[in-house]
Order: structure tokens, then C-alpha cells, then sequence
């Protein structure tokens, strides 16, 4: 994972703070319920990625020629393979 757990639990309290502040909700439930439940949906969401992000770089490897990361090439293969395909495969974005 990409970001530590207090990062997390940081950024779950900001936005929960911030969601309040600018009256976008009304908590009706326990806050901590509340920034345990954005924990899990940002933990979710960076697996998610790291799993597109596996298979991105699987497809870039398949290649009988060999693409240089951080090459011109490579990120607008990476690019095209992470939103164009990988995304959209899973639904995570419209056509």
C-alpha cells in the first residue's frame, strides 16, 4: 500500500472535518464509524490501483520488444493501458 495507516487515519479525519464544514453532511452516526468506514473505502481504492498498476506493467512486460520505464513510450502505454483498458474492464470508468 502506498500510504501508511496513519496517513489514512489522518486523511479519513480530514475529510470527515471537512465534509462537516462545509455542510455536504449531516453525521447522524458515531464520527468514528464514520472515518472507519472512509479508512476501508481508501484502503480499497489503493489496492485497486496497485492491482490495475500490476497488471499494467505485466501487459508493458508481455512485450518481445523491451519498453523502458520512464521512457516517452512507456507512459503513454501505461497511460492508455491504465485508463483506456484496466479501468473501464473494471467498470471504474464510462465509455
Amino acid at each position: 500500500m502506498m500510504l501508511s495507516e496513519e496517513k489514512i487515519t489522518h486523511m479519513s479525519h480530514i475529510l470527515l472535518k471537512g465534509l462537516k464544514e462545509r455542510e455536504i453532511i449531516e453525521v447522524i452516526e458515531d464520527e468514528g464509524k464514520i472515518r472507519r468506514q472512509i479508512r476501508r473505502s481508501i484502503i480499497e481504492e489503493l489496492k485497486l490501483g496497485e492491482e490495475i498498476d500490476e497488471a499494467v506493467r505485466k501487459k508493458l512486460q508481455s512485450y518481445s520488444r523491451k519498453i523502458i520505464e520512464g521512457s516517452q513510450e512507456w507512459e503513454v502505454l501505461y497511460r492508455k493501458f491504465f485508463k483506456e483498458e484496466e479501468e473501464k474492464r473494471r467498470g471504474l470508468v464510462s465509455t
